[in-house]
């Protein structure tokens, strides 16, 4: 086996499969029974693992389904269908408010101490239930605000506690960061390999901390703004403790065309030294999920917008091109960041790992067709078809890379920046990619200007503008941009619909890079001819032929303008109602239930 099954989350698994019987029988379904479980430290360890639930191969296609910039989806999300909605409420809006996870927590720390072990063990354990508990609670902030604080086990004749009413949201935050310093300071950190440990702890603390600490800063609606540098401020000084304490690095071999895109497809993250947790798996014992979705063609695509935020390779802005609206597919790929050749399926890439993807392997020619945006993505994605292979692999589920981002970012919200600073973080990913240094006072690129024009009363604000975009590009289709447009007030961003390839008319394109012509694009009126007809280009090969025409046309992909533009994935995206629409309202079945759970910034 590639990776010996010591591996902790792999061990439990085992032990879990193992001890189940045994197990159901002392920890019954419907009633907990306390007296005869918490007795030693293998029960907490079995306790804890239930809470184990980390960011996965699902993660590539988030980006698309919870509805980004960075991607086009054809599937149904609940933003999507929020924003093309004449009346979204309480009614139709019914996910989220479940606390199944929290009473399990809560029970556990109400009998941890049970067990007959040193008192550094049972702080290192109540310090894990409580890291959980916080990353449980800024869940539902995020979704939520304000939510009701529970930190005990409610039975069915508490009623006070039955039918609480919200707690405020800065009250119940203030509970959560007491929860992650107490963790920070007594979870351990010789733990084994896949186990949660100091160094996970942190990594949520700063993750989150940032989060709340910007959604409060520009975010007005709430009312904290005062306090948004406080939560800023330990976001950065998370981060630094790793930074300086972790052990942690950059993953570089000096190979600037795949040291980035192999973080995405390894068989074994656990020795890496970029890894802070990656999500193992193991053939037949803890399969990935992997399958061949996240390329394309099955519901998300990724966008050119993205594609568009990538820098040139000498470290200008694509937006500083000639024309740079207008550039074909093969034109889009020349002189640019080397990590987007290792995101994107770009010309001259061979595709081996077909799956269900009709166009077929060999060098890669887009399989275009309506509302998709005919870019597709290789990172994530195994171009191989072994099934061991597929199945094995591992997800980066919290980087160093992020790290880094969280602390330049919190320094220049903070308006400490230097560029010292900047070399210990951004420069570093910049390095790996063989990218120009970002220094201080950068120059404004337009684009990035108008997406975010709530940064201006920043004193950093230029080197905000570039840190973000450091952000998009570095954690690009792993599944941060949703939540980051949330909490930089972006959400009309959301807007735009996603467009992708461009074309200049019909005819004949080159979209592998060799300069032989490989697609055709007809008239709505031409008809698509038949096999024997088709031209074959200069190498031999069948041209592939489209009818291409505007949205609800039967052409076999959406053009935005009278035979040339962009091609279209999706009509409409409604619209984004600033501030309601950064929440989600308390489902209606549950507020009936509780009339005190009231609705909040505009919901019903």
């Amino acid at each position: 086996m590639k990776k010996i099954i010591s591996i902790f989350s792999i061990t439990l698994i085992i032990l879990f499969s193992a001890c189940n019987d045994d197990y159901m029988d002392r920890f019954p379904e419907t009633s907990i029974g306390t007296e005869n479980f918490f007795k030693s430290e293998e029960d907490l360890k079995m306790f804890i693992y239930n809470f184990y639930s980390f960011a996965g191969i699902n993660n590539y296609g988030d980006d698309g389904y919870l509805t980004t910039d960075n991607s086009a989806n054809t599937g149904s999300t609940e933003l999507k269908n929020i924003m093309l909605s004449s009346n979204p409420s309480s009614a139709t809006i019914t996910e989220g408010w479940s606390w199944e996870t929290l009473r399990d927590i809560n029970l556990f720390l109400e009998n941890f101490r049970n067990a007959d072990i040193s008192e550094d063990l049972l702080a290192h354990y109540e310090g894990l239930a409580r890291f959980f508990r916080a990353r449980f609670y800024m869940e539902k902030i995020k979704r939520f605000s304000d939510v009701p604080w529970y930190d005990q086990v409610i039975g069915t004749s508490d009623e006070e506690l039955l039918f609480k009413s919200r707690d405020p949201r800065d009250m119940v935050v203030q509970k959560i960061f007491e929860d992650y310093e107490f963790a920070s300071q007594n979870v351990k950190t010789d733990q084994p390999v896949g186990a949660v440990n100091k160094w996970v702890v942190l990594a949520y603390k700063a993750r989150h901390a940032l989060h709340e600490g910007t959604f409060r800063k520009y975010h007005s609606e709430l009312e904290l703004q005062s306090s948004a540098n406080t939560y800023i401020q330990i976001a950065k000084d998370a981060a630094k403790e790793i930074m300086d304490n972790g052990g942690f690095s950059i993953y570089s071999t000096g190979n600037i065309q795949s040291d980035y895109s192999s973080l995405f497809n390894s068989q074994n993250l656990t020795s890496n030294p970029e890894i802070i947790f990656a999500n193992s798996s193991e053939d037949e014992v803890k399969n990935s999920g992997w399958w061949e979705w996240m390329f394309g063609n099955y519901e998300v695509s990724p966008s050119k917008d993205l594609l568009q935020a990538y820098l040139m390779s000498d470290g200008s802005y694509y937006s500083s091109q000639v024309s740079p609206e207008t550039n074909s597919f093969v034109e889009e790929f020349e002189n640019r960041d080397p990590r987007l050749k290792q995101t994107y399926a770009f010309p001259g890439w061979e595709l081996i790992n077909t799956g269900t993807y009709a166009q077929g392997g060999g060098i890669y020619k887009q399989q275009l067709q309506k509302n998709f945006t005919g870019y597709h993505q290789i990172k994530g994605f195994i171009n191989s078809t072994d099934q061991t292979t597929q199945n094995g692999v591992d997800f980066p589920s919290i980087r160093f890379a992020e790290m880094l981002l969280i602390y330049a970012e919190a320094k220049a919200e903070l308006g400490e920046l230097s560029q010292g600073d900047l070399d210990n973080s951004i420069n570093k990913l910049r390095e790996r990619a063989g990218m120009p240094n970002l220094n201080m006072d950068p120059v404004i690129d337009p684009v990035q200007e108008a997406r975010f024009p709530n940064v201006k009363s920043n004193s950093q604000w230029k080197e905000i503008l570039e840190i973000r975009r450091e952000r998009r590009i570095e954690m690009a289709l792993e599944g941060y941009r949703y939540d980051d447009l949330m909490r930089w007030e972006a959400g009309k961003i959301l807007e735009t619909e996603p467009r992708g390839l461009y074309f200049s008319g019909l005819g004949k394109y080159d979209m592998t890079g060799d300069g032989v012509e490989d697609i055709v694009l007809l008239d709505l009126s031409e008809s698509i001819p038949g096999a024997g007809d088709k031209e074959v280009n200069s190498i031999g090969e069948t041209l592939i032929y489209y009818r291409v025409g505007a949205q609800d046309s039967d052409g076999s992909f959406y053009i935005s303008g009278d035979n040339q533009g962009y091609i279209e994935s999706v009509k409409e995206r409604g619209n984004f109602v600033a501030p309601k629409y950064y929440y989600r309202p308390i489902p209606q079945t549950h507020t009936t239930v509780n009339p005190n759970l009231t609705q909040i910034f505009g919901w019903e």
